[in-house]
């Protein structure tokens, strides 16, 4: 009879993702992952099966988390402009609070690009969740009037997916924090109205 698993599952992946986040999937060797977790290598391999599938799995905790926290901004109070500028400037903040790891997708894309397998797929996912968020929240600007008439949705979701990318690579290469809320004032003054 197999003994019962003594450790909790959820919280040795938090604590791979953020091994992944610091070193990247490639740098992250399994006694990196052992440390990081607390686990022996045996546990390690008995649960997730492979470095891949605990890499898949802490790339999914993370992209839900981030993906909650921006949603939940968007879907707050305040005209579309002053929710696309909370997610800007938490995007920021986000990042020089977090040692400056930049964003664990943004990483992902510039370490492994978008390989046809699990990981591929969370990738793809958080893209579309991201922009599906973004064009939705710029087709309420144009109607509170906050943003500029006739934009269209799907091409201000890409252009702001990729300047929060841009500003948490700025935030890995040590930008101030003043620079990276500059470029973010800049952003958003490309697409608010007056």
């Amino acid at each position: 009879m197999a003994r019962p698993r003594e450790f909790d599952e959820t919280a040795a992946v938090e604590k791979a993702m953020h091994a992944f986040w610091e070193h990247g999937y490639e740098a992250t060797s399994t006694q990196d992952l052992c440390a990081a977790t607390g686990l022996g290598r045996s546990s390690v391999y008995n649960t997730f099966t492979s470095k891949r599938a605990l890499f898949q799995r802490s790339l999914a905790h993370y992209t839900d988390t981030q993906l909650g926290k921006r949603q939940a901004i968007l879907d707050g109070p305040g005209t579309a402009a002053e929710r696309l500028a909370a997610v800007l400037d938490q995007a920021v903040e986000d990042d020089v609070e977090s040692r400056r790891r930049g964003c664990l997708v943004v990483n992902t894309l510039a370490e492994l690009g978008v390989p046809d397998d699990e990981v591929g797929a969370a990738l793809r996912n958080d893209t579309d969740r991201n922009l599906a968020m973004f064009a939705e929240c710029v087709r309420e600007g144009v109607l509170d009037g906050s943003l500029r008439d006739g934009l269209d949705p799907a091409t201000v979701a890409e252009f702001l997916l990729g300047t929060t990318s841009g500003l948490r690579v700025m935030a890995r290469r040590g930008t101030s924090r003043d620079s990276m809320h500059a470029v973010a004032d800049l952003a958003l003054k490309a697409i608010v109205a007056g």
